[in-house]
């Protein structure tokens, strides 16, 4: 197993010390003969991330990365593929765009079809990497070639996108795997925490769930208001790009079937309200001593100001350059920071370099939406995404025919007609101005008791026996919880019990991947009707919305 690179984790991660004692990277399965082949396409973090677990906690291989930024493609094929650089990495080791790869594929199968000598092995499967609005292009393009397919959350930034990619994956059910990276359900903590609920029953029928995610200040400035996500009109509203895969964890423990009765039908929402803004990172809310400064680099506040670029990406305040930190936020401002081998000074004046860099209003808009600007002034930026929201969703009760919830329930003298399938509700809270970065919070309370989760410890309160317990799950990486190891487990081996234990797809997909197409396109489905409930001020009528707008294609 390879050495755990606790660097490789995500924006809370360095700054939990306590946590990263804590860590203990699962044990990978053994290999097969043929381990199964991986792509990895897009080496930025998200590429990072799975390319290491790949390596750590699978028993697969990552051999072909597909990148534009020749620094990014060439250290991702030093790290993960091919690190002797005395030799040249294989044929089909890397290229600079996935359609490059696409045609390469292509004209590989026409080669050993028709019978040439030493011709390369192609891949089982691929991890789609590359930024949101390029998803649909991506998996779309992908599907002819019969790969196996893992694309990061969220599936795509429209509704009419996340159908075309049903479209497009659908027919390969039967023999191939699919997933979203929904990594929330594959952390430790959250499978217990689901475990608690539906198959001990330990709180009873649940009545009532409230999530947190508190997202961090300067986290949700650097990605939310400075970096990618910070438009909806080039990505997509941040309950997506951000939140989805909360609400996907929510549609997993009041949604989704029991383990204990997989065939049962999903019990499904009845109505999503919501309600949000940009409360905070406007113009309303700079400082008076900033001036006209729409930089950080030339403002008369910026010592004093938390969001200060300085502060965030030099300092050693956070996870900046003084820190000694190469991975993430660095890696995003810096893509070549390991080119400076660790020397902080030489690397300095590039920084700040690029932190000094701006717009003003004769720049074309075209190149304002084409990059980052992470030396702006937060509250100058051109960022319109929430950075406040919440989302309720209300079930009513829907009481199956015969409904044996599970062998707890039908063994408690105190169980009733409706069980799990009981009315509901969960109201879900995104919020942006918080110290806590990504670790999220849960109470949920049920007929007989009350749980509080807290991505690291799970207490119950058992009103019955008036007791209190708390658990303390295994903490397999800080990468959402273990999730981004136990996503990358599953889908590596359930392509791995495909392609070497013949294992049919819709079962890898059902014991291993944990849901299917549908599951995945609904949950995203609730992200974009939560958005048309904000947007409209109304309260959406949940079967009414899915059938006009999803259900006559996907069922």
């Amino acid at each position: 197993m390879a050495p755990h690179n606790i660097q490789d984790e995500g924006p809370a991660d360095l700054e939990d010390k306590a946590a990263i004692a804590e860590v203990r990277p699962p044990t990978p399965p053994p290999m097969s003969a043929s381990p199964p082949r991986m792509l990895i396409i897009g080496a930025g973090s998200r590429g990072r991330v799975y390319g290491r677990c790949t390596m750590q906690s699978s028993n697969g291989v990552v051999v072909t990365v597909c990148e534009p930024d020749v620094y990014k493609r060439e250290e991702y094929v030093r790290s993960f593929i091919w690190p002797d650089s005395s030799t040249p990495a294989p044929e089909g080791s890397s290229f600079a765009d996935w359609r490059d790869f696409i045609a390469w594929e292509q004209r590989r199968r026409e080669r050993e079809a028709a019978g040439e000598p030493d011709v390369p092995e192609g891949v089982d499967a691929a991890f789609v990497c590359v930024r949101d609005e390029m998803h649909r292009d991506v998996v779309v393009a992908l599907a002819p070639l019969g790969l196996h397919v893992m694309c990061e959350k969220p599936l795509a930034t429209t509704l009419a996108d996340c159908v075309d990619i049903y479209r497009a994956m659908a027919p390969w059910q039967p023999t191939r795997v699919f997933s979203v990276g929904h990594v929330l359900r594959y952390s430790p903590h959250n499978m217990l925490l689901r475990k608690l609920l539906l198959e001990d029953r330990a709180i009873g029928d649940v009545l009532s769930v409230v999530h947190t995610e508190p997202v961090g200040f300067w986290h949700f400035a650097h990605s939310y208001v400075r970096g990618n996500w910070r438009k909806e009109s080039t990505t997509a509203p941040s309950l997506l790009t951000k939140s989805c895969h909360d609400l996907d964890l929510i549609m997993w423990l009041l949604c989704s079937p029991p383990p204990s009765a997989p065939e049962q039908p999903p019990h499904l929402p009845s109505e999503i309200a919501s309600s949000g803004a940009l409360q905070f990172f406007r113009r309303s809310r700079k400082p008076r001593a900033a001036g006209a400064a729409t930089n950080c680099l030339s403002c008369a506040a910026e010592p004093d100001c938390m969001y200060s670029s300085r502060r965030v990406y030099e300092s050693g305040r956070h996870q900046g350059l003084e820190t000694g930190n190469t991975r993430w936020p660095m890696s995003v401002v810096m893509p070549d920071i390991e080119s400076f081998g660790g020397d902080i000074e030489s690397a300095r004046p590039e920084l700040l370099r690029r932190l000094a860099e701006d717009y003003d209003a004769a720049t074309p808009q075209a190149d304002v939406d084409a990059r980052n600007w992470f030396g702006r002034c937060v509250f100058e930026s051109d960022n319109d995404v929430c950075d406040e929201q919440v989302v309720t969703m209300r079930w009513d009760e829907d009481p199956l025919p015969s409904d044996p919830t599970n062998s707890a329930a039908s063994t408690d003298p105190l169980s009733n007609s409706v069980g799990a399938r009981g009315a509901k509700q969960a109201t879900f809270h995104m919020v942006a101005q918080t110290k806590r970065q990504c670790v999220r919070f849960t109470y949920v309370y049920g007929t007989t008791g009350e749980i509080y989760a807290d991505s690291r410890t799970i207490e119950v309160e058992d009103f019955r026996a008036g007791t209190r317990r708390a658990y303390h799950p295994k903490l397999e990486s800080l990468g959402h919880g273990g999730g981004d190891h136990g996503i990358t487990r599953q889908f590596v081996l359930a392509v791995d019990r495909v392609k070497n234990h013949g294992c049919d797809a819709p079962r890898a997909q059902r014991e291993l991947v944990g849901c299917g197409l549908e599951d995945i396109v609904r949950s995203h489905a609730v992200v974009f009707a939560a958005e048309h409930a904000r947007v409209g001020k109304e309260v959406v009528d949940w079967r009414a919305w899915w059938d006009e707008h999803v259900g006559k294609v996907v069922g």
